[in-house]
């Protein structure tokens, strides 16, 4: 047994055949819950709209588990509303306006993320964001993020006509990166990201230690293998990773 596979996370599930991932060219990422905490910022841009209502802030873990379906998901834990109500449209403007004021004060990358970007670089692969943030919030929330400057393709919800659980933005970002789908793999910590990822082809990985790892049975998405940490994304790239050894 070599040690990368004696370093293979007894955590790590595995739900379909290793050689999914074993000649991979490019890996995509989610960003918010996969590649950043940015639940902070968004909360507190959610808080500020509740202040101008009159209301108390609310706790950050209240809005973790909604960040991935976006303000639909935020204003409805703020407010108690959904898309049809209303006032949805002019809350929603003044959430983007907060959030637009506090984007990057208190986000920050993940631990091991770092690691996993030069891991991922030092075996030649290329990498990329797909994310449902629009476009006003994921350039410049990337560009602040010197980590980010070695991604090959940046996807936002509205690059494309439509996005996750829509295929297009994925193969949107391997269309920019000249990879056919079936040579990358998408992580992602929301079902919608394991639904994107196999309509697109790609082998998914379901990110257990985002922000539904906890609150949801992730072994239902129907993803390709769930990891725990994002140290155990890397030996899963097994003909990449090899070189590592």
């Amino acid at each position: 047994m070599d040690r990368l596979s004696r370093s293979f996370s007894m955590t790590t599930t595995i739900a379909h055949p290793a050689p999914l991932f074993w000649d991979i060219q490019a890996v995509l990422f989610d960003l918010d819950g996969t590649l950043i905490d940015s639940a902070p910022d968004l909360s507190a841009a959610a808080n500020t709209v509740r202040a101008q209502h009159g209301l108390p802030a609310l706790p950050v873990d209240l809005y973790r588990p909604v960040i991935g379906a976006g303000a639909p998901g935020i204003l409805g834990v703020a407010f108690d509303i959904d898309a049809e109500h209303p006032d949805f449209d002019t809350l929603r403007g003044q959430f983007y306006a907060a959030y637009a004021q506090c984007l990057t004060q208190h986000t920050v990358v993940f631990a091991g993320v770092a690691a996993l970007i030069d891991g991922l670089l030092s075996c030649g692969l290329l990498w990329g964001i797909v994310t449902n943030k629009s476009e006003r919030f994921t350039l410049p929330m990337t560009a602040a993020i010197p980590l980010f400057a070695s991604a090959g393709a940046i996807v936002s919800g509205d690059t494309t006509p439509y996005a996750k659980p829509h295929p297009l933005p994925l193969q949107e970002a391997a269309r920019r990166l000249g990879v056919v789908p079936e040579r990358c793999i998408y992580v992602g910590d929301d079902a919608r990201d394991i639904v994107a990822g196999r309509a697109a082809g790609m082998g998914t990985v379901a990110a257990g230690y985002g922000y539904l790892g906890q609150k949801s049975d992730i072994s239902q998405w129907g993803a390709h293998a769930i990891i725990q940490s994002t140290e155990e994304l890397l030996p899963l790239i097994a003909h990449k990773a090899r070189s590592l050894a």
